[in-house]
């Protein structure tokens, strides 16, 4: 298997950020990791080597960067300001820097991305997929929570509801509700252990996007599945193989 590690430089951020790429060909899949925020996270997991199927018949190709999740969302200890706007370089550096970064690597620079992530990560693949439909087309979201509010300790602004889909997604309306339109997420969850409030938002976000006819499915697993590796590998194999496998 093709695996490489590159450190790309983000203005956004003011330094160079971790990368793992995996894979030679096939449709780019940008992968958020957990609350941890490191980029070989998946490959120290399993969840690589549970997709190798896919990545060696050039099905896939997995990009998988660090986050600066430590000085957003999971930072209780600084100012929400600071927080917000550690949350907005990030984002910068994802929609400016790393995805022309991947299209230039793919050698196409149009191509959309798919994307993925459990837990935090979860979260971020359908918060990035609705904000922006026209770059990513599919997100396999596990495990995740969807109203940030449950992250800043209740402070709300416009901020935290522009980054908390059960909040905007009610609210899409014309035109904002037809380019989300151009995406799919499909959102699974276990009943288990530690998937509290996963399960809950879970549900709630899939009942919103179809009620706006945006395009999901809703994939609840039983009461022994946790909110652990074990199973999040079960499930990207399951969905992921059965997006990619007659591709």
């Amino acid at each position: 298997m093709q695996k490489r590690h590159e450190r790309i430089f983000s203005p956004q951020l003011g330094g160079a950020m971790h990368l793992w790429c995996f894979g030679h060909w096939g449709k780019p899949v940008l992968v958020f990791p957990s609350a941890a925020g490191f980029a070989h996270e998946w490959d120290a997991q399993g969840m690589i080597d549970a997709l190798a199927p896919l990545i060696y018949q050039g099905k896939i190709k997995l990009y998988c960067p660090e986050s600066n999740i430590s000085r957003s969302w999971t930072n209780k200890q600084a100012p929400m300001g600071e927080r917000i706007e550690n949350h907005k370089r990030y984002e910068a550096f994802i929609m400016q820097t790393l995805v022309p970064w991947i299209r230039n690597d793919c050698r196409s620079e149009s191509i959309r991305l798919h994307t993925t992530g459990t837990s935090l990560g979860g979260f971020f693949a359908g918060l990035f997929a609705l904000k922006y439909p026209e770059v990513f087309d599919y997100a396999l979201c596990m495990s995740g929570r969807y109203d940030l509010t449950a992250f800043t300790q209740g402070f709300n602004n416009s901020d935290i509801y522009f980054n908390s889909p059960l909040a905007f997604v009610p609210g899409l309306e014309g035109q904002a509700l037809q380019r989300a339109r151009q995406t799919h997420l499909t959102l699974v969850c276990g009943q288990g252990a530690w998937e509290e409030g996963c399960i809950e938002e879970t549900i709630a976000l899939g009942r919103l996007l179809q009620n706006k006819q945006i395009p999901n499915f809703i994939d609840i697993w039983g009461r022994d599945v946790a909110h652990d590796w074990n199973w999040w590998r079960r499930q990207v194999v399951h969905h992921l193989g059965g997006l990619y496998q007659s591709a």
